[in-house]
């Protein structure tokens, strides 16, 4: 289900209706319940792969923290392995296999990689991200493993950020679906004017952006030199009017229901330096990705400093590009 839709604008108003008037004990529930009619609406069957991996990170969880030495750290690199392996499946199999074909027909060697013709699960990347946070801070001490099934399911697969983040961290979201929010005018006409926010930046913005980018970009030849200039940077607030928009819909959404997700823009354009605009555009994997694989890489123990810092940024920004390139942002 789009955010840009009109199923969306009927299933959110009925989400928060019937989430308000139930007893606290069974809201987590309807919200689950929601969240799943939320991503089946897509490809029904592609809640069995989150499901799947839901299951894995939700035991890893609680046998990270009964364990002691080596096996927690074997538990959690099989919950890693089974996250990046679904990931790695499902969105980069015919990336790798299209380069392979490629170089396999440059070097002549008669051989090729079959293409997957599947779509990918949406959301997969954000829903992978989030849950590999839950086990990395449990293992690492910082989180208590969830053992609410129900609860922990809810964290990954939450309907407004389950398709596009922002990635939350299980110390800043959990809690909430602890806690009984009350229906309060203030903070639920916040969230509706956030929702409208960003639906006018996704459709009244991008979408009309879009239409004279995709008309430069599909044929560059027959424009001038000014002219790509101008549709290469109205691709760039497209871009960000975009996923922004579409962040802004998801806090808003979360906060009439009484939940706060973290800000994932703050006026990246508005930035003085490269390190000022990684900290400002998609806030929540930039330090995700400094969290989880910077900071790892460039703190560890063994290795000159030197060779530490490069080899951190080196990977840190392939991860980075590798992802975008893909997915157009993750």
């Amino acid at each position: 289900m789009l955010f840009n839709s009109l199923q969306y604008l009927l299933f959110l108003p009925a989400v928060v209706a019937v989430y308000f008037l139930l007893p606290q004990k069974w809201r987590w529930f309807w919200l689950l319940a929601a969240s799943c009619y939320f991503y089946m609406v897509f490809v029904p069957s592609y809640i069995l792969i989150l499901g799947a991996t839901i299951v894995v990170d939700y035991f890893a969880g609680i046998f990270i923290e009964k364990s002691h030495g080596h096996k927690r750290k074997l538990y959690l690199v099989l919950s890693l392995i089974t996250n990046i392996g679904f990931l790695a499946f499902f969105k980069y199999w015919n990336f790798f296999a299209a380069n392979v074909n490629e170089l396999a027909q440059l070097i002549g060697w008669n051989y090729s990689i079959e293409a997957l013709h599947i779509l990918l699960p949406v959301g997969l990347s954000f829903h992978t991200f989030q849950a590999m946070s839950y086990t990395i801070e449990v293992y690492k001490g910082r989180q208590k493993a969830e053992r609410h099934f129900g609860i922990y399911s809810l964290y990954v697969m939450f309907f407004p950020q389950l398709v596009a983040g922002p990635i939350e961290r299980p110390q800043h979201l959990i809690h909430q679906f602890y806690q009984k929010h009350f229906f309060e005018y203030e903070r639920v006409t916040s969230g509706i004017r956030l929702v409208v926010w960003g639906l006018f930046k996704k459709v009244v913005i991008a979408d009309r952006l879009a239409v004279l980018v995709n008309t430069v970009f599909q044929a560059p030849h027959n424009f001038n030199g000014f002219q790509l200039t101008i549709a290469a940077v109205f691709f760039l607030y497209q871009l960000y009017c975009d996923f922004s928009g579409y962040t802004d819909i998801a806090r808003g959404s979360a906060r009439i229901l009484g939940f706060e997700l973290i800000e994932n823009f703050n006026r990246p354009f508005i930035s003085k330096s490269i390190a000022e605009y990684w900290r400002r555009w998609h806030i929540s994997l930039s330090f995700w990705l400094r969290d989880y694989v910077y900071y790892p890489i460039a703190f560890k123990r063994e290795g000159s400093a030197k060779t530490k810092l490069f080899l951190a940024l080196l990977v840190t920004f392939f991860l980075s590009g590798l992802g975008t390139e893909r997915a157009g942002l993750i």
